[in-house]
């Protein structure tokens, strides 16, 4: 989704400019990988390292080794990552081992939460990264505070959005409501999987009460993460959800975006679902104690509620009983990101 529409721009300068794309194989399930390259439009990667699971530093040390050959064989002028995932720390660090600069898009966010995995990748990133590119106040905010110089630094917007508006028509044609026998916004969309929520039995038993509460008034749609099945099943607890819940293995990104906007509220885990939300003006509560993108809190529909569910539970009820938060819409999340990206790298990059 981040990718996608760099790509797009990156094509509209090909005779100032070669891209090439590299895929990890950090995500490597079908319905989370291959889908959303065919649906977003991206072309087959020129680059597949495949390395599929294991732990954090499994994952990272892989991708490092197989890039390492990739760009000794390429010999790029830049590496431009996305994110905050292990491919984003291990790509960046291989590339400045070699000398190579490295761009990094979605840059400067921050939950103050070290034991996530995700934090740690942001900010060793950032300190090595030659140009940052921000998508909202708070990335300006902390790295100045980090001391990252201001020439380093572009405020340029979400790509993530641009996706979103970019592919508005297909999303509106999706039919994944008629086919879950969904009505308009009079249903619940869940997202799970950070360890927090989904690692542990006990967590998991109380999000399965506290989702089945919810079910008692609305339908509840659950595209439910490999992480999240994987441990339900460990913990025999996936029969215990309410059948009013609706289990469904990952979604495809056009019609996951469809559940998305045409959802009553949101529950949710994930850091883009909250953006995408705040920008289609859908009701969102965050079951997490931090998030690196407060501005959806600031100025969007987002609540951040924590992990006591009893409170998550009263913050849904209220949204279903009418009780809405009023948002609006970060600056500079137009659908443009992209085309100020690659403007900005054709200005400030000798390539």
């Amino acid at each position: 989704m981040k990718v996608a529409p760099l790509h797009k721009e990156f094509n509209k300068h090909q005779d100032k400019i070669k891209h090439l794309i590299c895929h990890t194989g950090q995500h490597y399930d079908e319905k989370m990988s291959k889908v959303f390259f065919d649906e977003l439009e991206l072309p087959k990667p020129h680059f597949y390292l495949g390395v599929g699971g294991g732990s954090h530093a499994e994952q990272t040390a892989k991708i490092m080794i197989e890039f390492e050959k990739i760009l000794l064989q390429e010999n790029p002028d830049v590496v431009l990552v996305v994110g905050d995932v292990n491919s984003t720390i291990a790509c960046s660090l291989t590339a400045k081992k070699l000398n190579i600069k490295v761009i990094h898009v979605e840059a400067g966010l921050r939950s103050f939460d070290m034991e996530m995995p995700e934090e740690i990748n942001r900010i060793l990133t950032d300190r090595i990264s030659d140009f940052l590119f921000i998508t909202e106040q708070s990335g300006l905010d902390n790295l100045k505070t980090e001391g990252v110089p201001n020439e380093k630094v572009f405020f340029a917007g979400n790509v993530m959005i641009d996706s979103l508006v970019n592919y508005q028509d297909k999303i509106s044609n999706s039919q994944i409501l008629k086919f879950l026998q969904l009505e308009k916004t009079h249903f619940v969309l869940v997202t799970l999987h950070r360890p927090s929520n989904v690692d542990t039995e006990e967590s998991l038993l109380g999000l399965i009460n506290f989702l089945n509460k919810i079910a008692e008034l609305r339908k509840v749609v659950f595209p439910i993460h490999p992480r999240t099945k994987n441990n339900m099943e460990k913990f025999g607890l996936i029969e215990r959800l309410n059948t009013q819940i609706i289990l469904t293995e990952p979604i495809g990104y056009i019609d996951f975006q469809s559940l998305v906007q045409n959802a009553e509220l949101i529950v949710t885990d994930s850091g883009g679902i909250q953006e995408e939300s705040t920008f289609l003006g859908v009701q969102c509560i965050t079951l997490r104690k931090t998030t690196e993108r407060p501005i959806t809190v600031d100025l969007g529909t987002n609540q951040l509620i924590g992990i006591d569910l009893i409170k998550a539970e009263k913050a849904c009820l209220e949204v279903l009983n009418g009780k809405l938060k009023n948002g609006t819409i970060p600056p500079y999340w137009d659908g443009k990101a992209a085309e100020r990206i690659v403007n900005k790298i054709l200005e400030v990059i000798n390539v």
